[in-house]
């Protein structure tokens, strides 16, 4: 059963009486995230597709609010019509995962789906500013609003953002957005190592001048050869400036190449979207940890792992990783060669059988697994929301 409520007030009718008859509930916004997480056995779907519109739009102050289940295309299109966008560049799972369907702003800030931008404009829960939702009691909650300052105490707008659905059903949200540049350029160094290339990463980032998203794609990913990239935004006379001083400080890494406009969109569009890996039968894996320790657990998984490929975002910071499905897709060699370096892994695309068998999301130590039990059972007495879906039993 589909429940598509119209209103907040709907919504909260719904979730009342699933409470009363102890029926889990999915959360779904567009349906493009559904293979995310661990495989859960409900009856009943609370669907935002019914709570679509802008509810507030003030170009000036650059901020935007609108229901859960308003598409993303829209309020990226809304946005772009006055030179303005989302800082974060949110990803779309479609390609990687295979699914239909519209991506909503709801599931933006459930998921914290963040795209290359993230290593510079912060997540997508630096820019959500307000929520309101319904919990597991079937109340309507508000938290944030139109400003930062507005939030005061207990910051709920963050802990909800990346909780998946667990904690609640998002009814409306809120960001903050920034003007779209006049112009986009990214400058590309070809054959370089993973090591060498993160080098180049961080020091780029750790520049004056101001690249707005760093990568590195090894030989195989989306070409050949390797390629290590920096894209740069602003104004036209900036980035000549910029382009130029950046070739000069990382001279020592050769002579890049620039691409322009259209070709740069579409590069980095792969990069936000793990296209690389679309259409394959891997399960593939995120994970985070310090940008210098990217390469060297790479190198690790790689001795552990036939078949493993990968490419570095976030200046290094984040390892998209394709390895066979088989088994328990790697996940104890990933897991073990990530303690040491204190970075952690989470399963975005695999199998059924495999989500279920092992932890998708890090796991989490005892303390902390206490805690987050706590929440959620402050936020859903009942466990009705997505149960188990981040962590089993909870």
């Amino acid at each position: 059963m589909i429940h598509t409520p119209t209103t907040e007030a709907q919504a909260c009718a719904v979730v009342a009486s699933v409470i009363a008859t102890k029926t889990p509930l999915s959360i779904q916004g567009g349906g493009t995230r559904s293979l995310i997480g661990r495989p859960i056995q409900v009856v009943s779907t609370l669907s935002s597709a019914g709570l679509s519109g802008i509810t507030l739009y003030e170009p000036a102050e650059m901020v935007i609010g609108a229901r859960a289940g308003t598409p993303l295309k829209l309020i990226e299109q809304t946005l772009a019509e006055r030179g303005q966008m989302l800082p974060f560049e949110p990803m779309d799972h479609r390609a990687l995962l295979g699914t239909i369907g519209e991506p909503t702003i709801g599931a933006v800030a459930a998921g914290n789906i963040s795209g290359p931008r993230r290593v510079t404009a912060g997540a997508a829960r630096d820019s959500l500013i307000g929520i309101r939702m319904i919990n597991g009691r079937g109340e309507a909650i508000k938290s944030g609003g139109r400003v930062m300052k507005n939030v005061t105490g207990l910051d709920l707008v963050k802990l909800v953002a990346g909780s998946q659905g667990t904690l609640g059903f998002l009814t409306e949200v809120t960001f903050r957005v920034l003007p779209r540049p006049e112009r986009v350029v990214t400058l590309s160094w070809p054959g370089l190592a993973d090591e060498a290339a993160v080098a180049l990463l961080c020091a780029a980032l750790g520049s004056p001048f101001e690249p707005g998203a760093a990568a590195h794609l090894p030989a195989g990913i989306g070409g050949e050869g390797a390629r290590t990239l920096l894209r740069l935004e602003n104004f036209s006379a900036s980035i000549d400036y910029r382009a130029a001083e950046l070739a000069r400080l990382l001279k020592p890494h050769g002579r890049p190449e620039l691409i322009e406009e259209a070709a740069s969109e579409a590069l980095w569009r792969e990069v936000r979207d793990a296209s690389f890996f679309a259409g394959s039968n891997e399960a593939v894996w995120r994970l985070s940890l310090a940008p210098t320790k990217g390469p060297k657990a790479t190198a690790s998984i790689a001795r552990a792992v036939s078949g493993a490929r990968w490419y570095h975002d976030w200046g290094g910071g984040l390892v998209w990783l394709a390895v066979p499905a088989a088994g328990d897709a790697g996940a104890a060699a990933i897991r073990a060669a990530l303690r040491p370096l204190r970075g952690h892994a989470t399963l975005v695309r695999a199998p059924d059988a495999v989500r279920a068998a092992v932890a998708v999301f890090e796991p989490l130590a005892e303390p902390l697994m206490r805690l987050t039990a706590g929440i959620k059972k402050s936020f859903d007495p009942e466990g009705i929301f997505e149960p188990g879906k981040m962590y089993a039993g909870i």
